[in-house]
């Protein structure tokens, strides 16, 4: 790919999400003018395999380009920057490519270093070797020696606007006969800390699940965003049911497209209420 050139990223290794609101903002200003000349949405939605049907229905959308870019990274587990990148060369937009590809660039190299941040298998933890000390007591409950680090049923990801129904969540999942143990940010981890060093050690290697507790608050939160994105980098396509989105109440804003693949628990719905913590119960005292 001509694109791969100005740059020593691999593209194709980079999910779609990385890439921010600027860039799909420039995306749809070069795509959604129905254009007779060169290329549009419509022939870049018919490359990503949407069907008739469905480009007429995008076509009653004020931004048709950033809605097909939500729904291919939402429905193919391959909706990477590489593949974007191809497909608007394959649809001879490769003027798009040479303008954008600076931002895209930069928004892929962030990503990089977001994932490269937070120590990932050192041998430090896996082997007999001592830990880093960084990574010894870190949690109110931790052996400060490193021998016997405190272990989570699930890593509870939110924001602070949410934050009564993490209590809530306390109450129902610690404090009955389910005894689930939780691992909350803000009452369970040492002030002091590198955040991202410690958020990924205990996502990674202390939790066995996390739960996501979707709000509009939710999607503007960059630790949310980051917590969420190092889960799914763990386990692609969901395979060990390590994610759990929750949903407790109305949303303004859509639903994060990168999980809209996964099982939602959703306490929004009076039908299901009933249900909603037996669920989410069972579901995380899975092994």
């Amino acid at each position: 790919m001509a694109a791969s050139c100005k740059s020593s990223i691999d593209y194709w290794s980079i999910p779609l999400s990385s890439l921010n609101f600027n860039v799909r903002k420039k995306l749809a200003l070069y795509l959604n003018p129905r254009n007779t000349v060169a290329a549009d949405w419509v022939t870049l939605a018919e490359v990503m395999g949407f069907t008739y049907l469905e480009i007429k229905n995008y076509e009653q959308r004020e931004n048709p380009t950033a809605k097909i870019l939500e729904e291919w990274q939402a429905k193919c587990p391959d909706a990477k920057v590489g593949k974007l990148l191809s497909m608007l060369e394959e649809a001879e937009r490769k003027d798009v490519v040479e303008d954008l590809i600076d931002l895209i660039d930069e928004d892929c190299r962030k990503y990089l270093e977001r994932l490269r941040e937070p120590p990932v298998q050192v041998p430090e933890v896996d082997s007999c070797l001592p830990q880093t000390q960084e990574r010894n007591g870190i949690t109110t409950r931790d052996d400060p020696t490193g021998s016997m680090p405190e272990l989570f049923d699930a890593f509870i990801c939110y924001c602070q606007s949410d934050i009564d129904f993490v209590h809530e969540m306390i109450r129902q999942l610690e404090q009955t006969d389910y005894k689930l143990k939780l691992c909350v940010f803000d009452r369970d981890v040492l002030p002091g800390t590198c955040v991202w060093t410690i958020t990924s050690e205990l996502i990674e290697r202390r939790c066995k699940r996390m739960v996501v507790v979707i709000s509009d608050d939710y999607l503007d939160s960059d630790a949310c965003d980051f917590q969420t994105k190092f889960a799914l980098s763990l386990c692609p396509g969901a395979q060990q049911k390590r994610l759990i989105p929750v949903v407790y109440k109305s949303m303004k804003k859509p639903f994060p497209s990168i999980l809209r693949f996964l099982t939602v628990c959703d306490y929004t719905r009076p039908c299901t209420q009933s249900w909603f913590w037996i669920r989410l119960a069972k579901a995380l005292s899975l092994p």
